[in-house]
């Protein structure tokens, strides 16, 4: 396609992916509070509609054929996350701050979950073998963020604290109305349209690299990973402005487990991946290596302004080393 139509195709399916991407989240919120899930849960929940973009355009990618592009989505987007959601947050609200015991269990889940995802993307391990590691470390995860009170009661004091930390560190600033039958028919409209909007990013952003000689990991861990975040980066700045930087914190990581459960190891056990590249391990052992930084420097009270500068100056770095390779 010319180089008018590619921009105007890349606008367009990047107005429509973000637009749906919300209202996706919306809904998923209000049918999770009708059927009575955690406000723990709820924000998993929430935060995998808020996700959809940055899934829908790495298995988009896989599957038109573009596996660099795919694994590089997956893991520009992890490593943007950490710099915008967590980075620019402290940057921009002050210090983001989160419970010890909560950041141990979601710094903990997160850590383990990214060295699944370099494992895939770098082909140490097959993506059926990730998938099932993944879901080990999250199914019981997840399991307990679903607990309510009573059920919480019964565990061991440490994880009790924990889980009841990640449930005061979900709770939301307002409450959506009750869920409606419109609501659950919204889902499947709202989903169609961010799968058909990264369709879209991802043929208008393969047309201007092959037209400008940029690389398919360029394209993915750069362009598509910073734009598929957006929705996250706004959600996660207006948490932390409102005192909610557990909550920032949890979006974070937990959008990150996401995009590796489901961006790549989903994509990676049905077509496969072939063997990495350079970059493509130096991008993977980035992100792992960012998670433990940024999970490090929550631990001595929270991120500041000049801890969320160094997060940030460590995504210039990835940028400037991704981006010459390509």
């Amino acid at each position: 396609m010319s180089i008018p139509i590619a921009v105007l195709l890349l606008v367009g399916a990047f107005a429509l992916t973000v637009s749906s991407s919300v209202v996706l989240a919306r809904e998923l919120d209000r049918i999770g509070e009708r059927l009575g899930f955690s406000e723990a849960l709820l924000g998993i929940v929430t935060a995998l509609g808020a996700d959809a973009p940055e899934i829908a355009s790495a298995v988009a990618a896989v599957v038109a054929g573009h596996e660099d592009t795919g694994v590089g989505v997956v893991v520009g987007s992890n490593v943007f996350n950490l710099a915008a959601l967590l980075g620019v947050s402290a940057l921009i609200a002050g210090p983001v701050r989160i419970h010890r015991h909560g950041l141990l269990l979601n710094g903990g889940v997160a850590i383990v979950v990214a060295i699944v995802g370099l494992l895939v993307a770098t082909d140490v391990v097959p993506g059926v073998v990730g998938l099932v590691l993944a879901l080990v470390v999250l199914a019981p995860y997840v399991t307990l963020s679903a607990l309510h009170e009573r059920a919480r009661s019964r565990l061991p004091a440490p994880l009790q604290e924990a889980v009841a930390e990640e449930h005061r560190d979900a709770r939301r600033d307002e409450f959506s109305r009750p869920a409606t039958s419109l609501d659950a028919l919204a889902v499947v409209p709202a989903l169609a349209a961010v799968v058909g909007g990264a369709y879209g990013m991802v043929a208008a952003a393969q047309s201007l690299g092959e037209r400008w000689g940029v690389s398919d990991l360029v394209l993915g861990a750069i362009v598509l990973a910073a734009l598929t975040s957006i929705p996250n980066l706004i959600a996660a700045v207006r948490l932390a402005r409102h005192g909610r930087g557990a909550a920032c914190v949890s979006e974070a990581l937990n959008s990150n487990n996401a995009n590796i459960l489901v961006g790549l190891c989903v994509p990676a056990t049905i077509l496969g991946f072939g063997a990495a590249s350079g970059i493509e391990d130096f991008a993977g052992l980035w992100m792992v290596g960012m998670t433990l930084v940024a999970v490090a420097l929550g631990f001595g009270g929270g991120l500041t302004r000049r801890e969320g500068a160094a997060i940030v100056a460590l995504y210039v770095v990835f940028t400037v080393v991704v981006a010459a390779s390509g």
